[in-house]
């Protein structure tokens, strides 16, 4: 109990930082004029006040965060932001017919923000207040990094430890390894790349044409790799090529890792990314897959010009596996290899310490070395022959965790699958809308399909979603082990 407590506090000051996020809105509002000042106002009000409240209240149960505090603290403060991030959308209503949000269609939305899934069941952006419209994207690049990166950047200033919260949020190697000796600098090294690249990414695509405001929505979403449109049609609204090629390039930059982007800036130099085994291994794939898949639809006649397919593809590929989710076109109208090809690499694509999701490209070559290594031992069997990744060698350990993880990823594929099926799901869209949001992707096939969104599911359907995209995005263990005797056990 007085664990729970410890956290609660922590929490409270979340809650208390995270009201501040609100003052973006609220200037959106102000120039705008769009009628949702009150709405962000009462929002922000609500949200300082429990934070302010629940940290008053749990005072004297402050302390260092243990391991599994942090771990605790994550799961709460994720599920307990989104909650608290929908109130706008609960209080506003969306346009001509449409009334406020319910509860379970806003909480689905903010997760899928703050998980950088990209998910969406509201239909009319186009004509949605801009101030909600910039509240979601502003949530979804909160997410990208990490709303507990940021406050391992703040916390520490308030007497709170902070790497307790960065290991049980940040996917992949990066858990283990610091830029810096400090912890806090360390999240604060990789906000500053991560909002140096978001100013970067605005500015690009207000130069090839896009307006500030559809400017600055798309750029957060390209960064947080979340894939949240101000338009319906997302990218194809625009039908711009350059458009595509700008977003084709931040959403790689977002799919790589950032320590190696503060690296390449440190170092002045572009050797840090082919030093980097993963991105290597990345933009290979990437540029396979889509010469690939567009000379597949090319042969199949489903584009006559192999240019036109080589845009197409190019650009929905790359956004699906990196776990983005723009579309430009409707490719579920393209033969079924192709789009399920592309979920696939949502699983495997992004690199770890970057904003994507799924299994990590890290993960993938571990796999492949260790399947490798013992097909060789079946000849051999004497043989020593240690795994290395980029020359480093990898402990047998990390693979046996690696192994146990992607037992989980694809047993929680299995179940949420059954689970939206025994809902009454047909089985294509509940698979590929449970792969699509484990990996924090999207857009799914059927009818959850890039031409559709989410908007017709059930609400018991639209619960068990939220809960996966959760699961993907702390990387199965972090949320799964709250599940286990042993967590809760002295």
């Amino acid at each position: 109990m007085r664990d729970l407590l410890t956290v609660a506090h922590i929490l409270g000051r979340l809650l208390t930082v995270f009201s501040f996020t609100y003052l973006v809105p609220i200037a959106s509002a102000l120039y705008f004029r769009d009628g949702t000042l009150q709405v962000f106002a009462v929002s922000l009000l609500a949200c300082a006040l429990s934070g302010l409240l629940l940290e008053r209240i749990t005072r004297r149960y402050q302390r260092e965060l243990k391991a599994r505090d942090g771990f605790m603290l994550v799961v709460m403060a994720w599920t307990l932001i989104a909650a608290i991030a929908a109130v706008p959308l609960m209080l506003h209503k969306l346009g001509t017919g449409q009334g406020p949000m319910s509860f379970t269609d806003s909480f689905f939305e903010t997760m899928s923000g703050l998980t950088t899934t990209g998910a969406t069941v509201i239909v009319g952006l186009d004509n949605l207040a801009p101030s909600i419209n910039l509240w979601r994207h502003t949530i979804s690049w909160l997410g990208g990094m990490g709303i507990i990166v940021l406050a391992v950047a703040i916390l520490p200033l308030l007497g709170v430890g902070g790497m307790q919260l960065l290991r049980a949020e940040v996917p992949g190697p990066i858990k283990d390894s610091r830029l810096t000796a400090r912890i806090s600098d360390t999240a604060i090294i990789l906000w500053t790349v991560y909002l140096g690249l978001t100013l970067a990414c605005i500015l690009a695509l207000r130069g090839v044409g896009m307006g500030w405001f559809d400017a600055i929505c798309h750029a957060f979403s390209a960064l947080s790799l979340c894939g949240f449109s101000s338009r319906d049609d997302s990218v194809g609204a625009f039908d711009s090529q350059a458009i595509e090629a700008v977003l084709i390039f931040f959403m790689i930059v977002a799919a790589l890792n950032f320590a190696t982007h503060y690296t390449v800036w440190r170092t002045r130099s572009l050797v840090a990314y082919w030093r980097d085994t993963e991105a290597r291994a990345m933009l290979l794939l990437l540029t396979l897959s889509t010469l690939g898949c567009t000379t597949y639809l090319w042969v199949m006649q489903t584009y006559r010009d192999f240019l036109t397919a080589l845009r197409h593809v190019a650009f929905n590929l790359v956004s699906i596996a990196t776990d983005c989710g723009f579309v430009s076109v409707d490719y579920e109208r393209w033969p079924i290899f192709v789009p399920l090809w592309m979920l696939f690499l949502s699983s495997v694509t992004a690199s770890s310490g970057s904003t994507g999701g799924g299994i990590k490209m890290i993960r993938t070559l571990v796999l492949v070395r260790q399947s490798s290594r013992e097909l060789t031992r079946l000849l051999h069997k004497s043989l020593v022959a240690p795994l290395t990744i980029g020359r480093i060698p990898i402990p047998n350990g990390v693979v046996f965790s690696i192994l146990g993880f992607v037992f989980l990823y694809y047993m929680s594929v299995l179940v949420m699958t059954f689970l939206l099926v025994f809902g009454g799901l047909d089985f294509i869209s509940a698979f590929t809308a449970v792969i699509a949001c484990i990996n924090n992707a999207g857009p799914g096939l059927g009818k959850v399909g890039p031409a559709t969104n989410y908007q017709g599911l059930t609400d018991y359907e639209t619960w068990v979603l939220s809960f996966t995209m959760l699961l993907g995005r702390l990387e199965v263990f972090s949320l799964l082990v709250l599940f286990t005797p042993e967590f809760w056990r002295k």
